[in-house]
């Protein structure tokens, strides 16, 4: 049987297979409300077989957003547009299990989307805004410098993730990731290279965690209790002095002591001066290590792009489930394919049974392949 398609579980969400749809910002929203695009985006993930679709980084503020594209949910436009899309997405995958990763950018806010070049908008251009971080320390040398947060800043953050979580719960979203990775404000206060702070939320790796707990701690409160919250980490920062998978432990393991589901695990992203050694499945071991020794559920992300790799990685036991990105942009039915590849099953709408190979219609959940 293959392992990759086998049931496991995220604190009480049981899931049918171990492939998730990876949150994939898309720079298409409407002052953080999604649109048209959203509908033919998530529609077609929503019926690629993943067991999981986690939605795209969503803002908990407007000053959060990567980019004035980004999704967000902030307001009750945010949260009606959200309705919208979610209806279409149950209406055509009723059974799958839908989360959202909530996230706010810190000083890499208020940027072009990528295909514009993906900088900083400057301050004296339209559109853009004062950015946000732990310290007055720009990302790049010539970028315009953060506001550093003052204590009531933090306070504000605290509240705004508690707030998007309240909203997500109700949209009946099945599950929340935290957005402690990429160089995003939370990373950034973990990683001595973004926070030189000296008060209690900087200096040693305690206090540089502090607000990492606290926003989780906020947000597990505000979203249902049988409703798992998890959060992804940057496993290091591929910088010397940077944040390290030592320090990524100890995040996870007190995240843990609070009741966190599971870990997402990437890395890298806070800073230019990145070394990452790129190669298939190059973040596996980070995974790998961060499951051994904090015992959560993990799921493992970066380069994983083949059938025969996925089911290593779960079958050998270094991530309890994989997440794909770009590979499902290019390939919507991935799943499908690897499900036939490795002789498993994956649910299908019936609309689409009869395009599959007939030598491979067994492998569906199909009772017949009846034409007119």
């Amino acid at each position: 049987m293959s392992q990759l398609f086998s049931p496991w579980s995220l604190g009480e969400l049981g899931l049918p297979n171990r492939i998730v749809v990876a949150p994939m910002c898309q720079y298409s929203a409407d002052d953080g409300t999604p649109g048209d695009w959203h509908l033919a985006h998530l529609g077609q993930l929503a019926i690629s077989g993943a067991g999981l679709l986690i939605l795209e980084a969503t803002a908990v503020s407007a000053a959060g957003r990567i980019t004035p594209g980004c999704l967000g949910l902030y307001s009750d436009a945010n949260e009606a547009g959200l309705a919208r899309v979610l209806g279409l997405v149950r209406s055509v995958a009723p059974g799958l299990a839908v989360a959202m990763q909530i996230c706010h950018a810190g000083r890499k806010a208020s940027s072009q989307a990528p295909w514009l070049g993906g900088q900083q908008i400057p301050l004296d251009q339209p559109g853009a805004w004062r950015s946000q971080a732990p310290s007055a320390l720009a990302h790049n040398a010539n970028e315009d410098a953060p506001e550093a947060l003052d204590a009531a800043g933090i306070g504000r953050v605290i509240a705004d993730f508690a707030a998007c979580a309240r909203r997500a719960a109700r949209l009946g979203l099945d599950g929340l990731e935290i957005h402690a990775a990429h160089g995003y404000l939370l990373h950034q206060f973990l990683s001595p290279l973004a926070n030189r702070r000296s008060d209690g939320y900087g200096g040693a790796l305690a206090p540089r965690m502090r607000l990492v707990l606290e926003v989780f701690d906020a947000v597990r409160a505000a979203f249902p209790a049988g409703r798992p919250v998890w959060a992804r980490v940057s496993a290091c920062d591929w910088v010397e002095g940077g944040w390290d998978v030592e320090s990524t432990i100890a995040l996870g393991l007190a995240l843990k002591a609070r009741g966190c589901a599971g870990l997402h695990v990437s890395s890298g992203g806070v800073s230019p001066l990145q070394a990452i050694p790129l190669g298939p499945g190059y973040q596996v071991h980070l995974a790998e290590q961060i499951k051994r020794e904090v015992g959560l559920p993990t799921i493992a992300v970066g380069l994983i792009t083949e059938p025969a790799q996925a089911e290593a990685i779960i079958a050998s036991g270094q991530a309890d489930a994989v997440a794909l990105a770009r590979g499902l942009l290019y390939n919507p039915r991935w799943p499908w394919h690897a499900a036939a590849q490795l002789g498993a099953q994956v649910s299908v709408p019936p609309q689409y049974w009869r395009s599959q190979p007939r030598e491979l219609k067994a492998l569906f959940k199909a009772a017949s392949f009846g034409q007119r």
